[in-house]
């Protein structure tokens, strides 16, 4: 019998092979949000040195944002035009080139333009990362697997503001963006190597070259598990089916579904960076404290983005994508509420850190893990990107937001209130609209109801059926 990469790739034990992927695709995943968390410190640095003011670094914000919703837009494209890889290192080797760059920029409006080039490269790595790591994993573990990348990622939330109480207060900002651009340099040499996705090879008709693949990876899994591997599971469908999706499938039933579900953990995802956690510092510092305490009680806060990783990845494949995500988003809620109504350094510093894992456990679950599951391999990218796209639309009127209304509206306030309105929102549409995933092949069925609240069955795999044959 002839089975498919994806039939043969979904029974492969956890392996070095798995292990090494994982890592080439977290380190770029690591510096890109390393240089979207660093800019924190950068924006309080500017401040400290007169080159910006709240609105000008409101700009710098934006600009970033603006360029990786342009970037996650072509990312999507290019990804399912010319594969994972060569997306992969072209948006890595843009972002090195232009960080380093960045370090030597001679003005403000210099630094802001060249943020919006650096948003390209990072709006890329984000769309190709979590779903490449999902075509490569089996269906029972790829929660964990997605868990690992988005703890690989965030934990440059920790480390960047910990550099940035180092770096900054002594050395000046530019050497946040060397490193940034220097690290990203050299996973794009590691990366050279990196196998392109069979999957993705099969959905383009490119079989041969998924089949060496694959068997090459199969060997290197034999050689380290010491023994044959088990038989793939056979399905009802033939194998050598091709489906055919036109991208305005995303669009209509009953893709729209997944779409919808896909922008709203985007936004509101983003909208938690952008809109709360970057601005820790600048909120502490309005407080009263100097920069190196505000950085200092940051950092301190950034740990429970690990916290909250690492929860999801314990619990991801069990308790289920779409259950974890309504559950923490009404605890994030719940936090948001409390956070401004403490009246110390030590209770607000508390309290951040437990929103900071609420917003990071649905992170894990939901862009990281549940996202790329929304959608067919033939769409994967551009669903990713697409929904990549309405969450960095949102990421640029976040910062504009946040000035407005902590200038007008009330302080930290008003922006924890907006904050658990997006929260309530996305709890409502995933509970309501959402699939549950867990489990689930990546070749299942996509053109059956979506989910109602309480049904949290995976489909059987046997229950595969071909798509529209319409281009």
């Amino acid at each position: 019998m002839q089975y498919t990469a994806a039939q043969r790739l979904d029974r492969l034990p956890a392996s070095r092979f798995h292990r090494r992927l994982a890592l080439m695709i977290g380190l770029g995943l690591f510096f890109d949000a390393f240089d979207l968390y660093m800019a924190s410190g950068v924006m309080v640095g500017l401040v400290a040195s007169g080159w910006a003011t709240m609105a000008s670094n409101a700009h710098f914000l934006s600009a970033g944002a603006l360029g990786a919703l342009i970037g996650a837009f072509f990312a999507g494209w290019l990804g399912d035009r010319y594969g994972r890889r060569f997306t992969f290192q072209f948006n890595l080797m843009l972002f090195g080139v232009v960080s380093i760059a960045a370090a030597l920029a001679p003005s403000m409006t210099w630094l802001i333009v060249l943020r919006f080039i650096m948003g390209l490269g990072l709006g890329a790595e984000i769309v190709v990362g979590y779903a490449t790591i999902s075509e490569f994993v089996p269906p029972a573990t790829r929660g964990r697997w997605n868990a690992v990348l988005f703890f690989l990622s965030t934990s440059s939330l920790l480390i960047s503001t910990a550099l940035g109480y180092l770096i900054i207060p002594h050395l000046g900002w530019r050497w946040m963006f060397a490193i940034a651009g220097a690290g990203a340099l050299v996973v794009w040499l590691m990366r050279k190597k990196m196998p392109e996705s069979p999957r993705w090879l099969e959905s383009v008709g490119r079989h041969a070259e998924a089949d060496e693949i694959v068997t090459r990876i199969e060997a290197e899994v034999i050689r380290a598990e010491g023994r044959p591997l088990p038989d793939p599971e056979p399905v009802a469908a033939a194998p050598e089916r091709v489906r055919h999706y036109r991208f305005g499938d995303l669009f209509r039933l009953p893709l729209l579904i997944s779409t919808i579900v896909g922008i709203t953990l985007n936004v509101v995802g983003l909208a938690g960076v952008y809109g709360f956690i970057i601005w820790l510092p600048t909120f502490l510092m309005k407080r009263g404290l100097t920069l190196h305490t505000s950085l200092g009680y940051s950092a301190l806060m950034a740990t429970g983005s690990l916290i909250g990783i690492a929860l999801a990845g314990i619990v991801s494949d069990r308790l289920g994508r779409r259950r974890g995500v309504v559950i923490m988003s009404l605890v994030a809620a719940l936090l948001g509420w409390i956070y401004p109504q403490m009246a110390t350094v030590s209770s607000t510093t508390l309290v951040g850190v437990l929103l900071t894992t609420a917003l990071y456990f649905c992170g894990a679950l939901g862009f990281s893990a549940y996202v790329p599951e929304l959608f067919p391999t033939e769409l994967r990218l551009r669903g990713c990107g697409v929904a990549s796209v309405a969450g960095r639309a949102g990421s640029i009127v976040a910062p504009q937001l946040v000035s407005v209304l902590y200038a007008y509206g009330g302080g930290v306030t008003a922006v924890t209130l907006t904050l658990i309105g997006l929260l309530l929102v996305q709890a409502a549409v995933v509970g309501f609209f959402g699939k549950e995933t867990t489990n689930r092949s990546l070749d299942d069925r996509f053109d059956e109801p979506a989910a109602v609240p309480g049904d949290d069955h995976p489909v059987p795999p046997a229950m595969r059926a071909s798509a529209p044959a319409d281009r």
